[in-house]
């Protein structure tokens, strides 16, 4: 009778007293053998105890010596209790197939990491359970549940079969009992903190205390706690190998205690929160009626007092008709509105924003052209377009202040000084400055703003930097605009359409706000280092004016002018402890940078400002301040024999130093958003069958180019002298160096046609020559783009021919000085120029029509 009510209570759906649900669906338990259900865990019951059922008794004692291992995720199986465990594992249900009918005992042993599919030894603890399987059930997925019972504590010596399941010698363990007084005291005190637990645990079963109270044994009592506290798998681990139950039973009470400690706090804590709810509602009802009262007496109390000062910043504002009434509608609102309401805060804080935002609020504009042209001058050198295009606004700023806020674009690599551009702007014009970076935004959101509808809604990134600016006309710079994203929630870049139309960004309307504001008199500023993935119809709203990198020698005046006395003061050096001389400066820029900004260059100097700190700081004759003032005897003179001795091996050298005239080998220039560069195109063919292979990482429009160069050459073969035949068994492989960085483009047509016919021909293309340029199946030669930056890589890497489309001469006039006075510019209309300079051949007479 009692084994029946046993296997009833097991079945029953109840849920545990102290164990959390482990987030783990049925998804997840498909495939393992572990406790179930997917909604709430069960009661592990207590067994019969031993004695009572004269089959169990036999089998304990006759507990085989080789047993197949049931594995198990996120539990362990205690002897002495009673289970479900659902099996979702081919192998296991595979062991159970085998194994049942043979014999129904199996060691249940958990899992050291339940993320492990299938198991080995080295994945399993050594202590397992060896339990009776009681009842199994065929699940409709598969998967199959079996309710299983602990009998005693084994410990696996060895491993007798791997596969298809495992198998192990295991032996039993004997546990180590206690009768001492303190012991009967522990057991006592555990058995009452765990009723205590169990009636404090919401939801707890009802046969849960009948079941514990009933239990006499110490050992299968701590068992039974163990198996349904919330421990983690080690912990519970640690008690199934604890043979000695004085120990298991002490380990036991400080678990229960813990819990229960626990779940008297939570208890207090959801009484009190019961309490302030309903204090809070009587406060609520007493506050109505007071203000009721107060109404009745014409005193507004200190709602009405918030409101009314809400109204006078309002009309202080000197709001737009429209705002106004929209602000009246909401203070009406608000009068009505208990002030404990969630609606009066958010209303609230928006009549704030309305408050504080610069309607009618603006700095005047310092047209002194000669003063802005100096600010210019003093915080940026060269840039002179940027700074002739700011001179013609604030001219026509000055004949016409009506007029409309332009919207700039400045593109160019990164390190040429594009966003502190904006600061020198605002200041020339006596503006305020806020900048906006549009780096990573995703979210149109960001620049349109939160409906109010929406918990945490706010402005856009736009008004918010109105508000800090805090008039309606600053400087605004929108930094990266070519690094806006887009997904499912928006297209930031969209957002901006309005916002960088000067015709309509005069009603802007922000979505937490809800009404216009007039951006016109704003003066937008975005920075890109490339408009390729800028969308043409924000590219439309813009004008672009691009910025190249810097020449050689713009890097030394713009070094010896603003890096290196930034860098001395940065690192508390005065220009007599640290004297630089040119020789050091071209030293840093020519062989430990290469890029068409100043960044690196300035964190070169600073490396070598901080090594002559050193010293200084060093320096026994240095006797530090002296009257307020740096004091020291010590002076560095950097050179370039210093910066090597501070910055070590150079990093870049000249890739005409490293070449060597060889066939096969041209150098093309490129155009990146980093600035221009140079590119090596390398040919060589061998035994094949007139195959082409194209490496480097090249892209599609550039494997097209060496497709129509390679034909190219083959129709032109008998003028230049060459046997097409040959090709036929032979196969070319065109390579472009720097394999890991992603090139394409036309612009590299004519010098993989150079390289081509450089080989085949077993002619050396001359030195230090470059080239760029799109050929066509008829030879000619069309025009690329980014030629004052291709022209400023050729400088810096010291080539000195340049060879140009001839419909490019007209863009001579954006190529710096210093380039046309270092390098030679050759314009070519076909292919056959091409040859004669790269080559030294005459003049083909073949004509291209």
């Amino acid at each position: 009778m009692a084994k029946r009510t046993t296997k009833r209570t097991t079945q029953r759906s109840t849920k545990r007293p102290t164990r959390r649900s482990t987030g783990r669906g049925p998804a997840r338990q498909a495939g393992e053998a572990n406790v179930n259900p997917p909604a709430e865990a069960e009661l592990v019951v207590p067994a019969t105890r031993t004695g009572d059922n004269p089959d169990e008794n036999e089998a304990q004692a006759k507990l085989p010596e080789v047993m197949p291992l049931l594995p198990l995720r996120g539990t362990v199986a205690f002897p002495g209790t009673v289970m479900p465990l659902t099996v979702g594992r081919p192998s296991s249900r595979q062991m159970l197939e085998e194994s049942l009918p043979q014999s129904k005992i199996i060691a249940f042993v958990a899992q050291k990491d339940e993320d492990v599919d299938e198991p080995e030894m080295d994945d399993l603890y050594r202590v397992a359970t060896a339990g009776t399987v009681l009842k199994l059930i065929r699940q409709q997925d598969d998967t199959v549940s079996i309710i299983v019972h602990g009998l005693r504590r084994v410990r696996i010596k060895r491993l007798k079969q791997e596969k298809p399941y495992l198998r192990a010698a295991v032996e039993p363990l004997t546990e180590k009992s206690a009768t001492s007084r303190r012991f009967e005291a522990s057991v006592n005190q555990l058995r009452d903190q765990a009723r205590q637990l169990i009636e404090l645990t919401p939801n707890a079963p009802e046969q849960a205390l009948t079941a514990m109270m009933n239990i006499e044994e110490p050992g299968t009592l701590a068992d039974f706690l163990a198996s349904n506290l919330d421990l983690d798998v080690p912990a519970k681990q640690d008690l199934l190998e604890e043979t000695n139950v004085e120990v298991r039973v002490r380990t036991v009470l400080r678990a229960v205690t813990n819990q229960l400690e626990m779940a008297r706090l939570q208890q207090k804590i959801q009484q009190d929160v019961q309490s302030s709810i309903g204090q809070s509602q009587r406060k609520l009802y007493l506050r109505e009626q007071l203000k009721a009262i107060q109404r009745e007496l014409g005193e507004d109390g200190e709602a009405g007092e918030s409101v009314q000062q809400l109204r006078d910043r309002l009309e202080e504002a000197n709001l737009p008709e429209e705002v106004m009434n929209e602000a009246q509608r909401e203070l009406n609102r608000l009068d009505v509105i208990p002030a404990a309401s969630p609606e009066y805060s958010v209303i609230t804080t928006y009549l704030e924003l309305l408050a504080d935002l610069p309607w009618n609020k603006a700095s005047e504009d310092k047209l002194d052209l000669e003063r802005a042209r100096r600010i210019l001058d003093r915080d940026h050198y060269n840039l002179e377009k940027v700074k002739r295009r700011l001179i013609e606004y604030l001219a026509v700023r000055k004949l016409n202040p009506e007029g409309r806020g332009p919207i700039l674009c400045l593109v160019g690599p990164p390190g040429v000084g594009k966003t502190s551009l904006g600061q020198s702007i605002a200041d020339a014009l006596g503006r305020k400055f806020a900048r906006m970076s549009l780096g990573g935004i995703r979210d149109e959101a960001e620049v349109r703003g939160h409906r109010r509808t929406y918990i945490g809604a706010m402005p856009g990134r736009i008004i918010q930097e109105l508000r800090r600016a805090g008039t309606n006309n600053p400087v605004m710079m929108l930094d990266e605009v070519d690094k806006l994203g887009a997904d499912f929630r928006g297209d930031p870049s969209s957002a901006l359409l309005e916002v960088l139309d000067p015709r309509q960004n005069n009603a802007f309307v922000d979505r937490y706000l809800d009404v216009a504001f007039d951006l016109s008199q704003v003066i937008f500023i975005a920075t890109a280092n490339y408009m390729g993935t800028v969308p043409p119809a924000l590219r439309d709203r813009m004008e672009v004016i691009d910025i190249a990198g810097y020449t050689d020698h713009d890097k030394v005046e713009i070094a010896r002018k603003y890096l290196v006395p930034r860098q001395l003061t940065e690192n508390g050096l005065t220009r007599k402890q640290c004297q630089w001389r040119a020789s050091g400066l071209r030293k840093a820029i020519d062989d430990y940078t290469r890029e068409a900004g100043v960044r690196e260059l300035e964190r070169q100097i600073g490396a070598v400002c901080r090594g002559v700190a050193a010293r200084v700081a060093g320096d026994p004759k240095s006797n530090g301040r002296k009257n307020g003032k740096k004091s020291s005897r010590h002076t560095s003179i950097v050179d370039g024999q210093l910066v090597r001795e501070m910055l070590g091996p150079e990093k870049y050298t000249r890739e005409l130093e490293m070449r060597r005239e060889a066939p096969g080998v041209a150098m093309g220039l490129a155009y990146t958003p980093a600035g221009g560069e140079v590119l090596f195109v390398e040919a060589t063919a061998y035994p094949g069958k007139g195959n082409i292979v194209l490496t480097g990482q090249i892209g599609d429009v550039m494997k097209e180019s060496a497709s129509a160069a390679l034909s190219l050459f083959k129709s032109r073969a008998p003028e230049l002298g060459y046997d097409v035949k040959q090709l036929a068994d032979r196969d070319l492989h065109i390579h472009v160096p720097a394999g890991a960085v992603p090139k394409d483009g036309p612009s590299a047509g004519v010098a993989m046609y150079t390289a081509i016919a450089s080989l085949l021909l077993d002619l050396p293309i001359r030195s230090k020559l470059a080239m760029t340029g799109e050929v066509t199946l008829r030879g000619k030669v069309l025009p690329v783009g980014g030629i004052k930056e291709k022209s400023l890589a050729a400088s810096r890497v010291g080539i000195k021919t340049i060879v140009l489309p001839k419909e490019n001469q007209r863009d001579m006039e954006e190529v710096d000085t210093q380039v046309k006075k270092k390098c030679r510019f050759e314009f070519v209309e076909n292919v056959d120029d091409v040859l004669a300079f790269a080559l030294g051949k005459t003049k083909l007479k073949h004509v291209t029509k």
